[in-house]
């Protein structure tokens, strides 16, 4: 087994918190503007943006410690890609370097607790992650996730996370830009409860796709952006699923709403569930489907986090 902090904590660990939703929060307040390109990864060469981005990354950091949970926190470079940080002006900045660093000092300040924090470098599609039709094709997709794979494999994360993916080429360009890193990776995709992606692709036949593409395969798989309910549905189809596939995906960062990706994209208001219903149904996957990472995505803050983190703290010990 790697030396590698993901590795160690994964194994050793019966379920790993994850962080709630953070862009989406950053939208909410009115005094701060997401960058049109980056959304929030030049947050940080910000004082005002700067402090926002870390009062909600410190809330997340507080609930693990005080439920002595592992936790899974990503770097806010979910968009930054170099084709984007060009137009956003943001070229002479080490800007998935740099916001590896700013968790990295997060995390310091956090004394002992700092050994159960993991930083995962985030990526995601090129395009609307809802929509599968704007999914570059393999070559294409290796070609243009490269630069930024290989910008967060030099700096400060412990493990890749390429996020929200909706179409299987983009998935598998995807991971061949990661395993050429070296860098332990996990894949998520965006799920419907019919058990495929986006694009139609059944989860067994995404996962094989994607295992038989690389040499170094993904560590895992994830789903995310998707209810807990559209998830579980999704493992126990019996036509597009597989027992691979349960043993594959490792994990869920649940939304709090049951809503379609097209509803959810046109939806112009918040929709939130409570949070011990939100805690309930996300736990539940771990004692009924064995899941270990935990966490949520959007609609999610604190509230929803800490009352997951109880029922984890409970069911994991």
């Amino acid at each position: 087994m790697p030396d590698n902090k993901f590795f160690d904590l994964f194994v050793s660990s019966p379920c790993i918190l994850g962080e709630g939703a953070v862009i989406e929060r950053l939208r909410r307040n009115t005094n701060l503007a997401l960058d049109p390109h980056l959304v929030n990864a030049a947050f940080i060469y910000s004082e005002e943006s700067r402090s926002a981005l870390e009062s909600i990354c410190r809330q997340y950091l507080e609930i693990g410690r005080e439920y002595d949970l592992p936790l899974l926190v990503s770097t806010p470079t979910w968009r930054a890609n170099r084709e984007r940080i060009a137009m956003a002006g943001f070229e002479d900045f080490d800007v998935n370097g740099d916001n590896a660093k700013f968790l990295n000092d997060l995390r310091a300040g956090y004394d002992s607790y700092a050994e159960k924090v993991i930083i995962c470098g985030l990526m995601s599609c090129r395009g609307n992650a809802y929509a599968p039709v704007e999914a570059l094709d393999v070559a294409e997709a290796q070609a243009f996730h490269s630069w930024q794979a290989e910008k967060l494999a030099k700096s400060e994360v412990d493990v890749i996370l390429a996020s929200t993916l909706p179409a299987i080429s983009e998935a598998t360009g995807l991971a061949l830009a990661l395993a050429a890193t070296g860098k332990p990776y996990l894949i998520s995709f965006v799920v419907r409860p019919e058990g495929t992606l986006l694009d139609g692709t059944p989860l067994h036949l995404a996962i094989n796709a994607v295992d038989t593409s690389v040499k170094q395969k993904p560590f895992a798989y994830m789903i995310n952006c998707t209810h807990a309910s559209f998830a579980r549905a999704a493992l126990l189809q019996p036509t597009n699923s597989s027992p691979l596939v349960r043993q594959r995906i490792v994990g869920l960062l649940a939304n709090t709403a049951a809503l379609s990706p097209e509803k959810l994209d046109d939806s112009v208001s918040l929709v939130e569930e409570e949070p011990a219903d939100f805690a309930n149904t996300v736990a539940a996957l771990h004692r009924d489907l064995g899941l270990k990472i935990l966490g949520g995505c959007c609609g999610t803050d604190d509230q929803h986090i800490r009352a997951l983190a109880a029922q984890l703290a409970n069911n994991c010990r």
